[in-house]
């Protein structure tokens, strides 16, 4: 007799998974209600639902989220994620890097709201970026969202992505001054990195004002979300207005000092 898997194959298909909860597209609309003409259209949103299931049954093998309930997540990760959309449109964005992307936020909502953008979902973690691959080829995305299983400081010495994005975009990934650091070589001049922060961040930022400057950059400015439940969340926009010295990023025992 051939012993059994200890468990199943992990689903590549959102068709056979359950539906969502009846008050899963309620939660998402709602938490979206606040960017007014800028929420995406009904079918758009339906695409970024396909994502969840495929979540929620991976994350019963593979700890990607710890948000467990579809609803919750319909909030606390899409909405959240697509309360950068604003700040995209307003800057014109048509590429960006997912750094730590994770189980694919903020990046995936985002590339599916902005239909005509190409984008990179970045995670070191070989299982989360599995998970990715999953998710980007269920929801057919693959002609325009790439994933990568690498660090930010190895992309950021590939000449081929060096000063090349538009934006970075990241979210719970780390203090403002290291990803400022791992994420202003990527960007171009004039490049945008987005960062997903709680209040109160004062210290923070001002922590980070001492490193921005040797590396190119400076605060443009912090927005606030208006997602029920979320109002502590806030949006810091880092402005890449020089070039970053070759030597950024460094070694991570290097980068507990500011860049000077």
């Amino acid at each position: 007799m051939t012993a059994r898997p200890d468990r199943d194959p992990l689903p590549t298909s959102v068709s056979d998974l359950p539906p969502l909860p009846p008050g899963f597209f309620a939660a998402l609309e709602n938490g979206l209600r606040p960017l007014g003409a800028h929420a995406p259209p009904p079918e758009l949103l339906a695409a970024m639902a396909d994502h969840v299931p495929l979540l929620v049954a991976w994350n019963e093998s593979i700890n990607l989220s710890g948000i467990r309930d579809p609803v919750a997540m319909a909030v606390e990760h899409v909405a959240d994620s697509l309360a950068a959309l604003p700040v995209l449109r307003r800057a014109g964005v048509g590429e960006f890097v997912d750094i730590g992307s994770g189980a694919g936020f903020p990046g995936l909502p985002l590339a599916i709201a902005l239909p005509h953008s190409s984008a990179l979902l970045l995670d070191s973690v070989a299982k989360k970026a599995r998970f990715l691959v999953t998710a980007v080829d269920a929801l057919g995305l693959t002609d325009r969202i790439h994933v990568a299983s690498d660090r930010a400081e190895t992309l950021a010495r590939d000449p081929a992505q060096r000063d090349r994005w538009q934006a970075v975009v990241a979210r719970a990934v780390a203090g403002l001054p290291e990803l400022s650091e791992l994420a202003l070589p990527l960007l171009r001049e004039g490049g945008l990195l987005v960062a997903w922060k709680r209040r109160p961040l004062e210290a923070e930022l001002a922590e980070a004002e001492r490193w921005l400057g040797p590396l190119g950059g400076r605060i443009a400015g912090c927005e606030q979300q208006a997602i029920p439940g979320l109002e502590d969340h806030v949006l810091v926009l880092v402005e890449k207005i020089a070039a970053t010295p070759a030597r950024y990023p460094r070694e991570p025992a290097a980068r507990r000092r500011p860049a000077s």
